[in-house]
């Protein structure tokens, strides 16, 4: 089964392209969407085990991307023996650092304090590299439909999250890594520590590279797919 892990702040929708394609269920995540509220703190290990309870005891293909694939990979820690692949798009392994952490505690108080928008318009230049007005659109719009609170509590379980490249190397399995060449928050040299069997770089697209250009993420991922 492959499972589509959503990202900051999105909801399922943002798979709708790969959904066009794959067989894969998209979940909306606690806090998101039309999933259940969220408030305070939400752990990566509470995502996971939403994630886990959605299909137990069937081996899955994890695809997240961003805050998507950390969650991604800490399912992976928790349940090794239940993760047949990885595909890890435009994200971290690595844990934050003392001031990245507090940045990330800043922010969700912030979302808190002042709700989705004036976020939403600051960073929408970053999720989308220029000239892809449709990609724009649907990221400005899921952007503005998340709930402030549940996107604060993600953060929050962010700033806290561990390093997971011991855990990657210690339970390998076939990981396809994939980033937009002009990704400013996971670049290419961000995306290569992660523990992979394929790196996919998608020329043209920012963070979101299976909205900015689907039919390459999903003919790489479709690669990774037949061959694993």
């Amino acid at each position: 089964m492959l499972l589509l892990i959503h990202g900051h702040p999105f909801d399922r929708t943002m798979w709708t392209p790969q959904l066009a394609r794959f067989d894969a269920i998209a979940p909306d995540l606690r806090g998101y969407g039309t999933a259940e509220p969220a408030s305070g703190k939400t752990a990566m290990s509470t995502f996971a085990d939403d994630l886990a309870a959605l299909a137990p005891d069937v081996p899955l293909v994890l695809c997240g991307l961003s805050m998507g694939g950390q969650i991604a990979m800490e399912f992976h820690r928790r349940y090794p023996e239940r993760v047949r692949a990885l595909i890890l798009a435009d994200t971290t392994a690595r844990a934050e650092t003392t001031q990245s952490r507090q940045d990330r505690l800043d922010m969700a108080d912030r979302l808190s304090r002042e709700g989705m928008e004036p976020y939403a318009r600051e960073v929408l230049s970053k999720m989308v590299a220029p000239g892809n007005n449709e990609a724009a659109e649907h990221v400005l719009k899921m952007m503005l439909s998340a709930p402030p609170e549940g996107a604060a509590a993600a953060q929050r379980g962010r700033a806290d999250r561990p390093d997971y490249r011991e855990s990657l190397r210690a339970h390998p399995v076939p990981t396809l890594v994939v980033v937009g060449s002009e990704d400013e928050y996971t670049p290419l040299d961000e995306v290569k520590l992660i523990p992979a069997t394929h790196v996919v770089e998608i020329r043209g697209a920012a963070h979101l590279p299976n909205l900015e250009r689907p039919e390459e993420f999903n003919d790489a991922v479709a690669r990774f797919l037949a061959a694993h």
